[in-house]
Parts: C-alpha cells; sequence; structure tokens
C-alpha cells in the first residue's frame, strides 16, 4: 500500500514543529513507518538552497525564491517524498507548496497563477493527503517567534507581511477544505493537541477502512 503523505503548514510560531514530533509519535504506536522531513530541504541540495532563502546575505527577489523552493521541492519529491509513499512509508512534511502560496504570493506578491504553474510542472499531480494548517493570529505567531536568538529572513518581517501570509493560507483552505483542515493554534498546547488528535485519528480511521 502506499504511504500516506501529510504536512503540516503555518505562520511562524504557529507551533507546527512543536507537535511534530507527537504526531509521529502517534502514527509508530500504530505500526506505521514514518519519515520526517521539511521544506525547504529534506535533500542535501534543498538543504543548501533553504540556506539561500532563508539566511542569504540580500533579500532575495520574490520570484528568484520561489524558483529556489520549487528547485529545492523537486529534488525532495525525486529523492525523499516519493520513495518513501512507495515504500509504504507515512510522510511527515514541516511545511509544502501551501507555503508557497502563503510566503511567496501571499506575503511577498508573486502572482498566484505563477505559484500554480509551477506547483503543475514540478508535482505532477503529487499532493498531500492530508494538511494541517495551524492557524495562529499573526501578532501571537510573531511574538512566540521573536524569542529565538537569530531570526530568518522571513522571521524578521512586519506584521503586515504576516497578515497577508495568514489571508493566503485561510484563501487554500478554503479552495481545498477537503484536505486542508484549520487548527485553531492561539490556545495552550493541551488545547492545540486536542485538535490534531481528533482529526488525526478520524483521518487514520477513514484510510484504515480502505487497506
Amino acid at each position: 500500500m502506499r504511504g500516506k503523505f501529510i504536512t503540516l503548514e503555518g505562520l511562524d510560531g504557529a507551533g507546527k514543529s512543536t507537535h511534530l514530533s507527537w504526531l509521529r509519535r502517534f502514527l509508530e504506536r500504530r505500526g506505521i513507518r514514518v519519515k520526517v522531513t521539511r521544506e525547504p530541504g529534506g535533500t542535501a541540495l534543498g538543504e543548501r538552497l533553504r540556506e539561500l532563502v532563508l539566511k542569504g546575505g540580500k533579500r532575495l527577489h520574490c520570484e528568484t525564491e520561489t524558483l529556489l523552493v520549487f528547485a529545492a521541492r523537486r529534488e525532495h519529491l525525486d529523492k525523499v517524498i516519493a520513495p518513501a509513499l512507495k515504500a509504504g512509508i507515512w510522510v511527515l512534511c514541516d511545511r509544502f507548496t501551501d507555503a508557497t502560496y502563503a510566503y511567496q504570493a501571499g506575503g511577498s506578491g508573486v502572482a498566484w497563477s505563477k505559484v500554480a504553474a509551477l506547483e503543475r510542472w514540478v508535482q505532477h499531480g503529487t499532493q498531500p493527503d492530508l494538511t494541517l494548517l495551524f492557524d495562529v493570529d499573526p501578532t501571537v505567531g510573531r511574538a512566540r517567534s521573536r524569542r529565538k536568538k537569530r531570526p530568518d529572513r522571513f522571521e524578521s518581517e512586519q506584521l503586515a507581511f504576516f497578515r497577508r501570509v495568514r489571508e493566503a493560507y485561510l484563501r487554500r483552505a478554503e479552495e481545498i477544505p477537503r484536505r486542508m483542515r484549520v487548527i485553531n493554534a492561539n490556545g495552550d498546547l493541551p488545547q492545540v493537541r486536542r485538535q490534531i488528535e481528533a482529526l488525526l485519528s478520524a483521518f487514520y480511521s477513514r484510510v484504515s477502512r480502505h487497506v
């Protein structure tokens, strides 16, 4: 059986990375083999491109960023995601193409249609089976992310940028509600965890019925 592809999305400071290990344990307790990865990144080339996008010197042109992210994604799909899914391994990915719509299109102003064209070209129809969108008020997310000692290029953006990113994420969730499920990430960890568990349990039950 093909593995399932689950992605986690959200603003910086939404807490998605905090829950990644818990999600992995949730699945492994059910006998599922899991591969955890991230974007940009996931391969040697992808990690180098991640450094260019997030921590390079001068800010790149927004379309250059978009092209680099999709270059990393093509390698990621070919070298990591597709082989794992084919082997029956479930892939948990910290961000995927929804983040490009949110950050490069919503936040930086790249045309939505250009991201969609790259998505069709690079992914050949590959999409997550489930996306958990950790939705947080931008002021809350910004305050959380600023606790880090060295914020990256995007974490250093102004509040207006994060408002646009959030709007783009919510637009995506409206466009594809069956795949993209919104979690209220403004509350404390137990509140958020209960929402994740309910969604993941329902998803696991649904796919298990078809095994």
